[in-house]
Parts: structure tokens; sequence; C-alpha cells
């Protein structure tokens, strides 16, 4: 019987741990850490490490658009791979992880652009586009379908280039309003559940309509979060002229193309025509092809850092970003004009609730108006109490013997009370309790 409560009680990775027992580690309490968890009948709970460091190291799926032709084709690379082909950071590729929610980003590196558009996480370079393609994310068959129109619109806008645009721009373009669109099809549908929803809650306050109102401002509000995020990451860009230079990745790829064919040439002609470099003497005992080698690619690494450092430090003033700045300016209207529709909202859902509060407000003074006059009403009618007391009492009393006594009693205290009555509500409306 006790065997049959532990197995029901003990969670299902628990009872499983022994037949998986080379893939699993076992976590138990330490000892002495309350109730006994260092005894022998203490279960820990096994966690598959191994299947999480699989999943966040791993490969993963991403479909390469290429940028010549356009095709399209699903490859499986792992982050380390990434990483060492791109020159980026882990920090970058942690952006586009499906198992970590962050904002959307944009980031321009040396040989990549980085973006984090909404369901849309891809890697930009000048040859090809890398989208991420990860149905067990949080976006799931949303997602793919997401990415899938994403490819489909890029190869549409590479066959059918109409401007000299370049891939990258043409890659973020897409991006950006993939984002946007999905952005403000959001916005719309919220704003076509809220508007009903308000008109009826102004006519009509139940609780039920008080839930549906408070489930609506919770969408809204992460909504607008989103939109904002994204309005802010594309005029940080515009804001910052270094970070759009970064950007062109295909006039990069072309200068230092053409800066490395020059140091070729001159190198090719100081070794036929002008003897051995100075830069590295050349060994008595060496081969001369040796030293000739050793001077190439001496040569060649200094002439790429020079290159490098020489695009790091004037890249704003060697590139026109014009371009971009207009790309990125017009994403930045739609996005805005997605955010001002979201606060218009916000304000409309503030003016209900203001409106409801008089509501209720004015209701609250009606309902204190009748307790006051339901009070003044007991006053006047406990007089009656008193006079029935002092003619009840059991002792003689001549007035009893007084013909019409009864009648003249209850006349006068009736007009008592009708003056007592209507003293107090000339006093109400003095002070102005209440309208009369």
């Amino acid at each position: 019987m006790d065997h049959d409560l532990k197995d029901r009680l003990l969670l299902p990775s628990s009872r499983a741990a022994p037949a998986n027992g080379s893939h699993h580690r076992r976590v138990t309490p330490a000892a002495g850490g309350g109730g006994g968890g260092g005894g022998p009948g203490a279960v820990g709970v096994s966690i598959d490490v191994n299947g999480l460091k699989r999943r966040g190291g791993g490969r993963r799926s991403w479909v390469r658009v290429d940028a010549a032709t356009g095709a399209s084709e699903a490859v499986e690379v792992a982050k380390p791979a990434l990483m060492r082909r791109l020159d980026l950071p882990a920090r970058d590729l942690r952006l586009l992880d499906p198992l970590f929610v962050y904002p959307s980003a944009i980031l321009g590196r040396e040989r990549a652009v980085v973006c984090n558009l909404e369901q849309i996480r891809c890697i930009i370079t000048a040859d090809e586009a890398l989208i991420l393609r990860d149905s067990d994310g949080a976006g799931g068959v949303a997602a793919d379908e997401s990415v899938r129109r994403y490819v489909d619109e890029l190869q549409r806008r590479l066959v059918d280039r109409a401007d000299d645009l370049p891939f990258e721009f043409i890659a973020l373009e897409v991006a950006l309003e993939a984002a946007c669109s999905f952005l403000d099809s959001q916005a719309v549908e919220l704003e076509a559940e809220a508007y009903p929803l308000l008109d009826e809650l102004t006519t009509k306050i139940s609780t039920l309509n008080l839930e549906r109102a408070r489930r609506l401002k919770s969408k809204l509000v992460a909504l607008t979060r989103r939109v904002q995020k994204v309005r802010d990451e594309i005029e940080q860009l515009m804001d910052d002229d270094g970070d759009m230079a970064e950007m062109y990745l295909t006039e990069k790829k072309m200068r230092m193309e053409a800066s490395l064919l020059d140091d070729d040439d001159l190198q090719g002609a100081g070794n036929n025509g002008f003897g051995s470099s100075l830069s590295a003497p050349v060994s008595p005992v060496a081969p001369s092809s040796l030293s000739r080698r050793f001077e190439r690619e001496l040569s060649f690494a200094r002439s790429r850092q020079d290159s490098i450092k020489s695009f790091k430090s004037s890249a704003s003033s060697q590139y026109n970003i014009d371009e971009l700045e207009m790309l990125l300016e017009a994403y930045f209207v739609v996005i805005d004009y997605t955010l001002s529709k979201l606060t218009s909202l916000k304000e409309y859902i503030d003016d209900t609730e203001d409106f409801i509060n008089i509501q209720l407000d004015n209701v609250r003074n009606q309902l204190i108006q009748f307790e006051l006059l339901l009070t003044t009403a007991t006053f006047v009618v406990a007089i009656f109490g008193v006079v029935s007391g002092v003619f009840g009492m059991n002792f003689e009393v001549p007035l009893f013997k007084v013909p019409h006594a009864f009648e003249w009693t209850l006349a006068i205290a009736g007009v008592c009370g009708a003056v007592i009555f209507s003293s107090f509500l000339w006093y109400f409306k003095k002070r102005r309790f209440f309208p009369l």
C-alpha cells in the first residue's frame, strides 16, 4: 500500500530515472536540509542535463537564402560553427535562441546583421541570410509559417529586384516589413475587440464585462511594450551613424577585397622586380621560397588588420548612410503609427474607466441620499412611537375622558412630524447635501 502511494506521488521523471540512468543526473537535497532529505527513503528529482545541453548548444535548423540566386535550402548549423564563421559573440546568438525570451533587437556587426524581430530571427550577411526555424520554440507552427512567408517574400524581392539596394538591406527590409505588419495586424484585431466591449461596458457594468476588460488591458500593455521596443530599436539605429555604417556589409566586403587585391599586386611586383622585403630578413640557411612565403603571410596579416582598423575608425565617413536611413525612417513611420493607435486605445480605456468610476460615484451618492431620507423619515415616525408610549402607560389621565382626545392627539403629532421633516429637508437643501 505504501509502495503504490509513493509511485503515485513521485514525478514521472523520478520514476523513469533508473531506466535512463546514463542520460540523467540525480539531484538530491543536502544532508540535514530539512525534513530528513538525506535519509535512506529520500528520492531526488532527476534532471535531464544532457538533454538541456544538447538543446542549448546543439545543431539548429536554419533556412539559408543565397544572395546571388535567391535559392533556399534547409541547413543545420551548430552555434560554435556560426560563431567561428561569422565572427559573432555568443551573446548575439543568444538573442536568437528560442529557449530565451528577448525583446526585439537589430545589431550591426563586422560581417553580419543580427535581427530578432518578433517571429523572425535571422542572421544577414553580404552573401546569404540564415533564418532560424524552430517548431519547438515559443511561436510553434505560427513561427514556421512566418519564416516561410519571410523566405518567399525575400526570394520574390531578389528575383524582381527593381532598385540597387544591397542584399543585406533587402533582407532587413523584408524582416522589418514582416514585423511591422504582424504588430499592426495584432493592433487592428485588438481595436476590433476593444471598442465594442468598452461601449458595452459603459451601458452595462457587470463582472463578466469587467473581467473581459481586464484581460483586454493586459493584452494592450504587452503589445504596446513590443511595439515600443521595435520603435526604439529603429530610432536608436537612425540616431547612430556608426551603427548604420556597420550594416553596409556588401560595400565593406568589396572594399576589403579590393584592398587585399592591391596588397597582393604590390607584393607580387616587389617579389618580381624589387627584391625581398625589408620587414622580414632572410635566414642564410633557409631556402628563398620559405622566405618569400613568410613575407607574403606577414604582409597579408598586416594589411588585413590595417584595413579592419580603417573601416572601424572611419566607417561613417566612407559610406553614404542616407539610403539606409531613409529605409529605416519609412518603417519608423509605420511602427510609430501602430504605437499611436495603441496609445489612442489606451486613452479610450482610461476614459472608459473614468466614466465608469463617475457612474459608480453617482450611484453611491444616490444611495447615500436615499439612506439620509430614510433616516429622517424614521426619526419622524419615532414621534408617534413616543406619543403611543406615553398614552400606553397604566395610570389614570384626565385627558382620556375628554371627547375626541385621541383624534386631536394624532393630528397634533402628525403636524409636528410634518414640520420637523420639512425643516430637515430645508436644511439639506440649504447645505446642498443633494439636489431637491
